[in-house]
């Protein structure tokens, strides 16, 4: 029997069959391929910003402010694996009346506490242009010596129209911020407006910086605003202005006894100092730190942050509703044809909005 005849009858023989199938389309494969490298990528900017690098939190801050809807989806999965370190900051909101020198003071006192041996992240919003959608974004400009310290982060962030110059994402780049180990968040407003509410929803303590000698101490300060503060700060009390400033002081003292007090137990205080010269920096320093210590002995600080949460929570809802029903296709082309009949008085705008709405609803539901 020759080799061949013995090959083709030994019980090792295995008769060709059919190729089997493979178990994923190439459609399934490609979109599991894509889904793990997506995956790779999360878990790789999640390791770069709890290391610390500057780099990966800029582009994590980037997804997050971006209206794109995949951005939106990864910049989602990326707060969710930050937010366990995230929290561990004191958030500090800055506000002032035009040409008081925020940039000033807060470089002034970012150097103060980075020497102190903190991580200082300054997240100053920038107005934007309604007509260009384009902002000014020089903070980081202004202020050349904390700009070139390691330990400080400075984000300037277009406030893209939303209320009062607030951009809408402020509070997430808070969390990126935090998870990547800064332990001092600053959070400049464009000036005295809206906008401060909507800060004050997300920060732990409140500078309102104010000028001496420039007219009626109080004209044009909303008691709201004045309220909000935690602490006062007449900046630019040197040279000629000590006395004005000192003067101002007072009037502000009196003012802030006016108010009812405050559901920390804090008593506002009114400061003065001079960023150009560094004069009074320290003092406001002592002030947030006592602030800190007070309310966490009486439990406000964590308190506070809770009601901040539930508040932000009511917040994305509201904005996504908003974002939904304007970016649907079908209430664009009904939006434009309700607007044509309230202008021609054929319907009144309540019932032009209750229709439009109960038409998007109905079309949800259906």
């Amino acid at each position: 029997m020759s080799d061949k005849n013995k090959k083709k009858k030994t019980a090792l023989n295995v008769m060709k069959g059919i190729k089997s199938p493979s178990s994923l389309s190439a459609e399934a494969a490609n979109k599991f391929l894509q889904h793990k490298k997506k995956k790779l990528e999360i878990d790789e900017i999640v390791a770069g910003i709890f290391k610390g690098d500057i780099s990966t939190l800029s582009s994590a801050i980037t997804l997050v402010e971006s209206n794109l809807a995949k951005h939106r989806e990864i910049s989602n999965q990326i707060i969710e694996k930050c937010l366990p370190k995230s929290g561990n900051s004191i958030r500090i909101g800055i506000t002032g009346v035009p040409g008081v020198g925020k940039s000033t003071f807060i470089e002034a006192l970012g150097m103060n506490i980075i020497k102190k041996g903190h991580k200082l992240a300054v997240l100053a919003i920038d107005p934007s242009s309604e007509q260009s959608g384009g902002s000014i974004l020089g903070d980081k400009t202004r202020m050349e010596n904390l700009s070139a310290q390691k330990n400080a982060f400075i984000r300037p962030s277009p406030s893209s129209g939303s209320l009062g110059g607030v951009a809408r994402k402020t509070r997430e780049t808070i969390l990126l911020c935090e998870a990547a180990g800064f332990d001092i968040i600053f959070i400049e407003t464009v000036g005295v407006g809206q906008s401060e509410t909507k800060v004050h929803s997300m920060v732990d303590f409140f500078l309102l910086l104010m000028l001496a000698g420039a007219g009626d101490e109080l004209q044009g300060i909303k008691r709201g605003i004045m309220e909000m503060a935690d602490t006062v700060v007449i900046n630019k009390a040197d040279g000629n202005n000590i006395k004005k400033a000192q003067l101002a002081k007072a009037e502000y003292q009196n003012a802030l006894h006016l108010f009812p007090p405050a559901e920390s137990g804090w008593i506002p205080n009114v400061l003065l100092t001079s960023a150009i010269e560094n004069l009074g920096i320290d003092d406001v320093w002592n002030s947030i730190i006592d602030y800190k210590k007070m309310t966490d002995k009486n439990n406000f600080w964590q308190s506070r942050r809770q009601n901040q949460a539930k508040f932000w929570m009511h917040e994305t809802i509201l904005e996504s509703l908003k974002s939904d029903f304007f970016n649907n296709d079908e209430n664009k082309k009904n939006i434009i044809e309700f607007e044509t009949k309230v202008i021609n008085g054929e319907i009144n705008p309540f019932n032009a909005a209750k229709e439009l709405l109960d038409n998007y609803f109905n079309k949800k539901n259906s």
